[in-house]
């Protein structure tokens, strides 16, 4: 997911599957075929559209949400417009935003991009938190907090989240002399990513031939980072990326990882990386719900249910998007009533069985469409409920508005380097010039 950005590898576009978790492949890849597009404020016969702006393949439309909602709401059409990638869905969002004109009735915006918003556009967006049947328990807590302005306003109600666990390759690890079952590897490392980085050294000292531990250096360093409540930014605002211990211990960590030889010299997403999933060339990766889609697009057939999900070291989140109001839309009642519905827990769950994008409200964790979530690539076991208690346990992390560049420096202009040779302070000085340098722009 970059020149394609990381933001856009945060969204999967999922392809299948009633019965199981959706397979996907990354945001951007296709169009959420919203092919109705229309952006006339009345419908046929009468009835009033309501315009949805989004970016990658969100799957309300293969759901059938709005199929349903129009059953409900006999008056109301609903017409999508799709950006494919959301690194060119956002630029334009922002200048319509800051210029309070060309905006949908409802606007998506993603994780890495809330901040920002909520730190410069809360004044154009509506206050969700004070529209009728909306209820803050509905929501993870710390997923509400990312859509909050400091005065208290919560300008967009989240859909999906993306907590954290390892996907491992059973056959690999029974290869490598380790355990196979999700609960006996995930005591291999609780608690301790620096234990991950221990059970990838017993994994090399029997590896299959041509096999790493890992997939990719970013994909390890984003997920350490992704369970730590500061990262890049502390409470006020200020960027503590270069001083903030959690970081610099995060990256020594996958430094040392790089070095040892236990995870590919790739970046993650691009073809080069894509190969190596169809050819079983690593033993696990750091795996939110909607990577399982990502992993199920790039493999071989016979790779289907040689896949397990266990726990991670700790917990943390990698992606999820908000719906927004704008206030100059031209049916925001309508507009708060639609995401208020489509962003309940039911829908959630139902979007979930679809799409593969975890709900982000608890109370769907218990429903069957999440506790008895199987994947193709994972066989018969039931994996919801361990990305649930991933998603109740992470940290209510604070999101600055340059989280993404930040994180595209650590990673793809820095550990990476460790695989190619430079030492892990050669690694880190070049990332910090490469961030602040575009921090600067």
């Amino acid at each position: 997911m970059r020149a394609r950005t990381r933001t856009a590898r945060n969204r999967v576009v999922v392809l299948a599957a009633v019965a199981s978790l959706g397979a996907g492949l990354l945001a951007g890849c296709a169009d959420d075929g919203g092919g109705d597009d229309d952006s006339n404020s009345s419908g046929g016969g009468g009835k009033t559209t309501l315009t949805v702006g989004l970016f990658g393949t969100m799957g309300f439309k293969e759901a059938g949400l709005y199929a349903e909602y129009e059953k409900l709401h006999p008056n109301i059409k609903i017409s999508q417009n799709v950006i494919e990638r959301n690194e060119n869905y956002y630029p334009p969002l922002v200048n319509h935003l800051t210029t309070n004109s060309g905006l949908m009735d409802v606007q998506a915006v993603e994780v890495a991009n809330i901040a920002e918003v909520a730190n410069t556009q809360a004044d154009k967006l509506t206050d969700m938190s004070k529209v009728a049947g909306v209820d803050k328990s509905n929501w993870l807590d710390w997923k509400w907090q990312q859509a909050t302005t400091k005065d208290g306003q919560t300008i967009g109600l989240g859909t999906d989240v993306g907590p954290m666990a390892i996907c491992y390759r059973k056959d690999l690890f029974e290869q490598a002399g380790l355990p196979t079952k999700p609960d006996e590897v995930g005591a291999l490392w609780a608690g301790d990513w620096a234990k991950l980085v221990d059970v990838g050294e017993q994994y090399k000292a029997k590896a299959p031939k041509g096999t790493y531990f890992m997939d990719s250096p970013g994909g390890l360093l984003n997920a350490i980072l992704s369970s730590e409540k500061e990262k890049f930014y502390d409470s006020s605002g200020k960027v503590i990326y270069k001083t903030n211990p959690a970081v610099r211990a995060g990256f020594n960590l996958t430094a040392e990882a790089a070095e040892k030889g236990l995870v590919q010299p790739q970046t993650q997403f691009q073809p080069a990386w894509n190969t190596t999933i169809a050819n079983s060339k690593f033993a696990a990766i750091a795996c939110p719900p909607w990577m399982l889609g990502t992993i199920k697009g790039n493999a071989k057939p016979e790779s289907k249910g040689k896949w397990a999900v266990a726990t991670s070291p700790k917990s943390g989140n990698w992606g999820g998007t908000f719906l927004t109001v704008p206030k100059s839309g031209k049916h925001v009642k309508e507009a708060q009533e639609f995401i208020t519905w489509l962003t309940a827990p039911k829908q959630q769950a139902t979007l979930f069985k679809v799409q593969a994008s975890f709900p982000s409200a608890p109370s769907a964790y218990t429903m069957p469409e999440v506790t008895g979530a199987k994947n193709e690539m994972t066989g018969d076991a039931a994996i919801g409920p361990v990305f649930a208690e991933a998603a109740k346990s992470a940290p209510v992390q604070v999101i600055g508005p340059k989280d993404q560049i930040i994180m595209q420096g650590l990673s793809d202009n820095g550990v990476i380097l460790v695989t190619k040779g430079k030492s892990p302070e050669e690694a880190w000085n070049t990332a910090v010039k490469t961030i602040d340098n575009n921090l600067d722009q």
